[in-house]
């Protein structure tokens, strides 16, 4: 089986010159410009949900498993700052990433990262004029691993776009919440700090099912996912696109999320030119 096979081409004709990616465009454009998140429903086939199901069971067993404390920025505390800074909250984060290194090119996760048109639709979703692949070969497309009691807290993405497709649910749990643009052009902290003590009323909450994909400027929203509930295991896959080319991932971030880092990590820290925290 290829990409043609995983992906619903009739729902979304995402490579075709049509008037229905037209309007495709247009819906998903309005989603992200009202919140920057769209969901595409039943994007995969059920072939896409099996296959991307079993490539990512048979390299479970490399997902790199973290329990630690963070806070929503992944930096250490500044005792400097005020107790209740968001800066000095810290929630506990328990969860696994299986790296991009992983995943091999005729796998079904890449054939459908690499679908001729696949990354011209994204783009033109997002209407960006300068749009890359996230060059990091460790983060580039990698498959999100949770069990049951894990999630993940309160956090903004190092890079300024991702998009997500959801493989496997848990039996319950595993909501995504988010506060859209929350730091679009400052950090924002009071509401930040409204967020993360519960008393917002910017809080959005997805149901994703097996099969969804999301474009989520997630750089720019506070976003978390709910803990699970059940044995099933939750998986979903994670494209990453920047505005920079050759943009990887910081050492100390890479390190946190991977267990690892690369030589190209080192290389090029420093690299992103915006000045929002990582």
């Amino acid at each position: 089986m290829s990409a043609h096979d995983f992906i619903n081409l009739k729902t979304y004709p995402i490579g075709a010159d049509s008037p229905e990616r037209v309007a495709l465009l247009e819906s998903v454009r309005a989603d992200l410009e009202r919140d920057g998140c769209a969901v595409l429903k039943g994007f995969l086939t059920a072939d896409g949900v099996a296959a991307l199901t079993a490539e990512a069971e048979s390299v479970s067993e490399q997902g790199y498993r973290s329990f630690n404390r963070t806070n929503a920025y992944f930096t250490k505390d500044d005792p400097d700052l005020p107790a209740d800074h968001p800066k000095r909250q810290f929630f506990d984060r328990s969860n696994a990433f299986i790296p991009a290194d992983n995943f091999s090119p005729d796998g079904a996760l890449r054939q459908i990262h690499d679908f001729e048109g696949f990354d011209a639709f994204i783009q033109a979703c997002l209407q960006e004029e300068n749009f890359y692949r996230y060059a990091d070969p460790l983060a580039d497309v990698i498959v999100n691993m949770a069990e049951e009691g894990e999630g993940f807290p309160w956090h903004f993405d190092t890079n300024n776009f991702t998009v997500t497709l959801a493989i496997q649910n848990a039996e319950s749990g595993g909501a995504f919440e988010y506060a859209p643009a929350i730091r679009a052009e400052t950090e924002n902290f009071d509401e930040v700090g409204r967020v993360l003590r519960g008393q917002s009323d910017r809080v959005k909450v997805l149901e994703l099912e097996p099969g969804d994909l999301q474009l989520f400027r997630g750089r720019y929203s506070l976003h978390r996912v709910a803990p699970l509930k059940g044995q099933r295991r939750r998986y979903v896959a994670i494209f990453s696109y920047v505005e920079e080319p050759n943009m990887v991932g910081a050492p100390e971030r890479t390190e946190q999320l991977y267990g690892r880092t690369l030589p190209i990590h080192h290389e090029r820290a420093g690299q992103r030119i915006d000045v929002l925290m990582d």
